[in-house]
């Protein structure tokens, strides 16, 4: 048994067979769909990505919430117990309070446990860039790394993770209030895509755009290839909302042109797909910066 455990939450967006070859341990968020609540467990045990995107094709209602730090102490308590110390990769605080409260977990819970170690990283990401840190710092686990030594990785490469997505439907951003009424508006009749950014904080901003749909992936493949530091000596991650197309598509490019290690592709889970929507693209890598 190790000494220590590495623990995220699901908004990492990993391929659920990834994270338990890796044995990394993932908190479910929740996700509220018209009325109806579910936690996102990366194995879609309670709700399948597909299902999602297509009640909310047909103009269902969905809303998220963060983890609260009594469901913080009741998945950690038991590792404590059992002796291991534990470090926690948390979606972006820009983005969602449920970092924060896996702090506030693990100041209560070292009251408790005084010789126990708990540290918790800001991954300042979101779905699959989380999931590329939190895979990275689990090779470096596996590979033999201490906990403070992980603890130090995690936060010193989270600045190199960098985000590039775009949105089918302008809509899910007007709603969360990441562009205007009127953009969405105009945006949707002129078929132009927004290129987005996750920033050094981890909030979204909208970059750049395109007109029509081949091109906003081309746009954001372009800064895969622009941006990318040695990318044929990376894994790139790819995460789409009910676009396996678009995503299969983008993989080829990346992968005819660029030549990279590996590119996995998976799924955007509901708590992020509440917010951007089906259709959504991302491609997630490392960058000198983001």
């Amino acid at each position: 048994m190790s000494d220590y455990i590495l623990l995220t939450d699901s908004s990492c967006d990993l391929p659920a067979a990834l994270a338990e070859e890796l044995d990394i341990q993932v908190l479910p968020l929740k996700v509220n769909l018209d009325g109806r609540e579910f936690r996102n467990y990366l194995d879609e045990r309670e709700i399948p990505s597909g299902t999602f995107y297509e009640a909310l094709r047909n103009g269902g209602n969905a809303s998220t919430s963060a983890v609260n730090p009594s469901e913080f102490v009741e998945i950690m308590t038991p590792y404590l117990e059992k002796g291991q110390d534990i470090l926690y990769i948390g979606f972006a605080t820009a983005l969602s309070s449920t970092c924060q409260n896996g702090a506030i977990a693990a100041e209560e819970l070292l009251e408790k446990y005084p010789e126990r170690k708990i540290y918790v990283v800001d991954s300042k990401c979101a779905s699959m860039g989380q999931g590329l840190l939190v895979y990275l710092t689990a090779l470096k686990k596996r590979e033999g790394a201490g906990l403070e030594e992980l603890r130090d990785y995690a936060a010193a490469t989270a600045p190199r993770v960098a985000h590039w997505f775009t949105v089918d439907d302008l809509f899910f951003l007007k709603r969360g209030g990441r562009v205007s009424a009127a953009t969405a508006a105009v945006g949707t009749l002129l078929n132009i895509k927004p290129v987005l950014h996750v920033d050094d904080e981890g909030r979204l901003i909208n970059m750049s755009k395109a007109r029509g749909r081949k091109a906003s992936i081309k746009a954001i493949y372009d800064k895969c290839a622009q941006t990318g530091d040695d990318v044929a000596h990376q894994h790139i991650f790819i995460s789409h909302g009910d676009c396996g197309d678009d995503a299969k598509y983008l993989a080829s490019l990346v992968r005819e042109n660029l030549h990279p290690l590996d590119v996995t592709i998976n799924a955007i889970g509901p708590v992020i797909g509440a917010h951007s929507g089906p259709g959504t693209l991302a491609v997630f890598f490392l960058g000198d910066v983001r």
